[in-house]
């Protein structure tokens, strides 16, 4: 059988450290693929070229699936996101960040089993990046709400919900302040789970979530959301099971589908040898699930766990001392006598 092909993008910063980290384990369980590296974020840009260059959007819109690490996007100024650009011109509907608890990884709900998926919507809402400036001391930007949109992420959320056998979905939204835009969204939630009786639907405003989410996180399962609200309590949610390094997250369309960590490119420990993988090796489980490699995905994650349970080979920001090369040795080690 020929191996199919996959592109990987390895980004900036700690990117092409976590990017190796998470091939060599994905090679040591079996998975075999035609890795095509394509380039995007600071490299692009030091060349004169968009942050997302045409060509890269064109050879992963013709592989169908890519992994890629952070890139590095600036605050305020420079180089517009890399990550909207891609989502965007492949249609990218529905970001999937999963939010749960590992065995060994210490924080303030480490004592409580969270296992809670947020179903961002992609595409809409202000990173539509709609923005101008009519007056020096004047700028707006416009929020893109529309029902299609809605719809179909709703849609979406239901039926991954229906798939993995969850009992809730809950809609994140501001409909007391904004009646339109999220109004509209809340009607084409509760529209369709109309038609998914066997799944409790109900809604919460997202500031009362973000509360909820820090005094009992424990009550919720399924979130789906537009888009900004959707970064935001994934961030949350990500900081209740650990932080940011073990976030995974996947951008998933009709025709395409593209599956990064949902952490930035921490330039500030690149090179250093520190890096903690996990986020991107979640992600690249997501990946091997979405093609159907459960056995694959069983096993690293189980592995991930166990060495989360032991305690002894962690990563700083969870609380050990290893490097990046110790902490992917002992996942391998694990998913090869499994």
């Amino acid at each position: 059988m020929s191996k199919r092909d996959i592109a990987i993008i390895p980004g900036d910063g700690i990117g092409p450290e976590i990017m190796d980290a998470t091939l060599a384990i994905l090679e040591s369980v079996g998975f075999e693929a035609n890795w095509i590296p394509l380039e995007a974020g600071l490299s692009a840009v030091e060349k004169g070229l968009p942050a997302m260059p045409p060509e890269t959007i064109d050879r992963i819109r013709e592989i169908g699936i890519a992994l890629k690490s952070p890139t590095t996007t600036p605050s305020g100024k420079g180089h517009s996101s890399a990550n909207v650009a891609l989502r965007k011109a492949l249609d990218l509907f529905a970001n999937v960040r999963p939010a749960r608890s590992l065995p060994g990884v210490q924080g303030p709900f480490a004592h409580k089993d969270l296992d809670i998926i947020i179903v961002r919507e992609n595409t809409e809402d202000l990173y539509a990046g709609i923005e101008f400036q009519p007056h020096p001391d004047m700028a707006q930007g416009v929020k893109v709400i529309t029902r299609p949109g809605c719809h179909r992420i709703c849609l979406y959320a239901f039926g991954m919900a229906r798939r993995q056998q969850r009992k809730r979905v809950t809609a994140v939204h501001k409909a007391n302040i904004m009646k339109l835009c999220d109004g509209m969204f809340l009607e084409e939630f509760y529209r369709v789970a109309a038609d998914f009786p066997d799944i409790q639907a109900d809604d919460i405003i997202v500031d009362n979530c973000c509360m909820q989410l820090v005094t009992r996180p424990e009550q919720f399962d399924v979130f789906v959301t537009e888009n900004l609200y959707g970064d935001i309590v994934s961030d949350l949610c990500a900081g209740l099971v650990g932080g940011l390094g073990l976030a995974p997250g996947a951008n998933i369309g009709i025709h395409h589908a593209v599956f990064e960590a949902v952490h930035g490119s921490a330039p500030d420990i690149a090179g250093k040898g520190v890096a903690n993988p996990t986020a991107l090796l979640f992600s690249s489980v997501m990946m091997l699930r979405h093609l159907g490699e459960y056995e694959m995905a069983d096993r690293i994650t189980n592995s991930v766990m166990r060495v989360c349970e032991d305690g002894k080979c962690l990563t700083g920001d969870l609380g050990g001392r290893a490097s990046t090369q110790e902490y992917i040795a002992e996942v391998m080690q694990h998913a090869k006598a499994s």
